[in-house]
């Protein structure tokens, strides 16, 4: 398995080998091609073909920005194993080792707040994981490890040597040994010796590396660490009392429209809409699920899962460059770190003049980072000359004695080398937020009225679905035409019928067949000169609602609000004017107004046209602005939501953690917070389980009596009451 960054050549140094040119330019090959045309970059295209063909890639997305705006988005080839699916532009690939970056950029974030420090220890009693309760008891016989600081694992320089073997022979329950000291390859093997459970968590990984003990003295030599990232992100944890994923999403990617980077999952069955598939060599291993059976390595055999901050993320190459160009240092488009973090980030480190902090660097102010697994090869690249570049692929080539890591480090420098003229558009223009909240109204037989709450968007396609959810996705580039008669309108396909195109916020709809269920959702898009008249759509966080036509409305509102308590929780209050056919209220709850995820559900007070009152009280806002809506569910199964209503809650006030905890929480007082009278644990039904008096600034708690489930800290103190939950494992 290769993970180890590649260095690609400096574009003013490069040599183009014109036989080589003129074969791919006149080369034809049978791989699919989408997304929005470049004449001026045919050589491009043609490039990106030969190294799938050469190397037998099934497909692959590429992106490329020029000053600060994407000019190239194409996808080539095939998404999906039984290759038949072409690859889009909007199609997810794992990117392995290319998530590294993403957590320097999380914890440079966190520096800039304060909360971190280059030469902060990780482990030991005066380490930022000293009080984790699961490491406090790791059985550490090497004292080096008290010395590892977050500089040492962003510069792979805490101590491991993954190359030095480790396994035994065989590496039980494997019939065979692993070369090398990754405890990533052998997750059997790790849960096993860490008397662990199946499939391998991320701390049974990080303990592994503890119990074996290092290699060399913290800050000596450079050697890459898969879990030196994987730590930390469980620094960025332990720092912010949230799990790794939702804070680098609320704080690195919500900020910057990002909707389309996510963790990925270990299974087939379990990927994310609009993933493409793996495909890896032919290789297969024991499941990490310890079913003992064989498994592709892609799919259940390494537990990606448990690679977040290391090598777990999915995303478009259009998100990515989104987030390259928010951390590339030109002044294009904003960034969302200092120029100091940059220049930090980005500095040579000590043992490694070509390697940064989650980046690899050059003399020339290059920054790049490549990534590997099975069924996976990355690349991403930003470069002192203002361009940079996103290609994922759904197979590495792992033959001995290929050139495939360089070709692939080539075909941006080479795509750059062969155009002359670039496209004065800008691919990245698409919305950030989609259209949400819809609501159906005057249904009579085969028709109805539907209304929205618009986007962000010039303007915005309703798609219809008859039986099923939506399965088909608007390609940029494309326009399409809109019938009001499901049926008639352009379909995107597999039935997925575009109803409404404008600018408005409601539409009625004709031709349903009564009894049958509907599916509709909302992309908003732009285009615009800036667009260069391309329809770019945001098809990430699109709103779906169904209903069964002929049916009566779930519910009819008259009002919903909501409003901060004294004790820092929510009241959300609604009323309805009518229930009929209704079933119960979900509340959702959202830190950006975007991502909703449910808090609660509320039963319906009756089946009739009279108003009845609803009050739900949210004990555990967000900090900052909180979002909320109901959705609204009848007997049939169809839902409308409400509108979104926020609440702005004060400054934090005390922290938890770790969150989820196992055996000990603790408790941080902030200095807002004084004359603390008492800490009290209750349960989701209100009772005081644990109750102290605090002496000091912060508290320790004794949890291991709790059963598994979720709880919530309550501070009283001479200024009111605060609350916090968290989760016992």
């Amino acid at each position: 398995m290769n993970l180890v960054p590649l260095y690609p050549q400096i574009f003013i140094a490069m040599k183009i080998n014109l036989l080589l040119c003129l074969f791919i330019f006149f080369f034809r090959c049978c791989f699919a091609q989408t997304g929005i045309p470049v004449p001026q970059m045919t050589q491009c295209d043609a490039q990106v073909q030969q190294i799938l063909s050469n190397y037998n890639i099934p497909g692959a997305t590429v992106a490329i920005s020029k000053d600060g705006k994407i000019v190239y988005m194409r996808a080539f080839g095939y998404q999906d194993v039984a290759r038949t699916i072409p690859t889009q532009p909007y199609t997810l690939f794992r990117i392995a080792s290319c998530s590294k970056p993403i957590t320097s950029i999380a914890i440079m974030k966190l520096m800039e707040q304060g909360k971190i420090h280059m030469n902060d220890l990780v482990f030991g009693t005066n380490g930022i994981l000293g009080a984790n309760p699961y490491f406090a008891a790791v059985n550490i016989t090497d004292n080096r490890i008290y010395n590892i600081t977050v500089r040492n694992l962003l510069e792979h320089a805490a101590g491991w040597n993954r190359d030095l073997n480790c396994f035994p022979n065989p590496a039980s329950p494997y019939p065979y040994t692993f070369s090398g000291c990754d405890p990533i390859v052998a997750p059997l093997y790790i849960a096993a010796k860490t008397d662990g459970i199946n499939p391998v968590t991320k701390n049974e990984l990080i303990k592994f590396l503890l119990q074996k003990g290092l290699d060399f003295a913290p800050g000596t030599q450079y050697n890459y660490s898969n879990i030196g990232y994987l730590i930390l992100g469980r620094v960025i944890e332990q720092i912010t009392g949230m799990n790794y994923e939702d804070w680098v999403q609320q704080n690195i990617f919500n900020p910057l429209g990002i909707c389309d980077i996510h963790l990925a999952k270990n299974l087939l069955a379990d990927k994310q809409e609009r993933e493409g598939e793996y495909v890896g060599n032919g290789y297969t291993t024991l499941s990490c699920y310890n079913t003992g059976q064989y498994v592709p390595w892609e799919y259940g055999g390494f537990n990606i899962e448990a690679m977040d901050s290391h090598g777990g993320w999915i995303a478009t190459a259009r998100d990515y460059v989104r987030l390259l160009v928010a951390v590339d240092g030109f002044s294009t488009k904003p960034d969302i770190l200092t120029q100091a973090s940059l220049d930090t980030m980005t500095a040579p480190s000590a043992n490694n003049p070509n390697y940064a902090k989650g980046w690899a660097v050059n003399s020339y102010n290059n920054w790049w980072h490549t990534g590997a697994l099975d069924g996976t090869a990355s690349e991403i690249v930003r470069t002192s000359g203002g361009y940079t570049w996103v290609i994922l692929m759904n197979k590495r080539d792992i033959a001995v004695n290929t050139n495939f890591w360089s070709d692939l480090d080539n075909l941006g420098w080479n795509c750059l080398s062969t155009t002359s003229t670039w496209p004065t558009w800008d691919l990245m223009m698409c919305p950030t937020t989609n259209s949400a909240a819809i609501q159906f109204g005057n249904i009579s037989g085969t028709s109805m009225d539907i209304s929205w709450t618009n986007g962000n968007g010039g303007q915005r396609i309703l798609v219809a679905h008859k039986a099923t959810s939506i399965n088909g996705f608007p390609g940029d580039g494309i326009d399409y035409t809109a019938n009001n008669n499901f049926g008639s309108g352009t379909d995107l396909g597999n039935g997925n019928f575009v109803v409404y195109n404008g600018a408005g916020s409601s539409v009625s709809i004709n031709n349903l067949e009564v009894g049958s269920r509907y599916f509709f959702r909302l992309f908003d898009y732009n285009k615009n000169t800036i667009t260069g008249n391309n329809s770019l759509y945001l098809r990430c966080n699109s709103t779906e609602a169904s209903i069964v036509a002929g049916s009566s409305l779930p519910v009819r509102l008259a009002s919903f609000s909501a409003w901060e308590n004294n004790n820092n929780s929510v009241s959300l209050k609604w009323v309805s004017a009518s229930e009929v056919n209704t079933n119960y209220y979900e509340l959702q709850r959202s830190a950006d107004g975007i991502n909703f995820s449910k808090i609660g559900k509320v039963t319906a007070q009756g089946q009739s046209n009279l108003a009845h009152n609803y009050l739900y009280t949210d004990a555990t806002p967000f900090v900052g602005t909180t979002y909320y809506r109901l959705k609204m569910v009848d007997l049939d199964g169809a839902a409308t939501f409400s509108n979104t209503v926020s609440v702005q809650i004060g400054k934090e006030r005390f922290s938890v953690y770790p969150n989820p905890a196992n055996d000990v929480l603790n408790i941080q007082f902030s200095q807002a917070m004084s004359n603390i009278l008492e800490v009290q644990i209750l349960d989701v039904r209100g009772e005081i389980i644990i109750r102290k008096n605090p002496k000091l600034s912060s508290v320790q708690l004794d949890i291991s009596a709790l059963n598994k489930g979720l709880y919530i800290v309550k501070i009283i103190s001479i200024s009111g009451v605060s609350l916090k939950s968290f989760t016992k494992m």
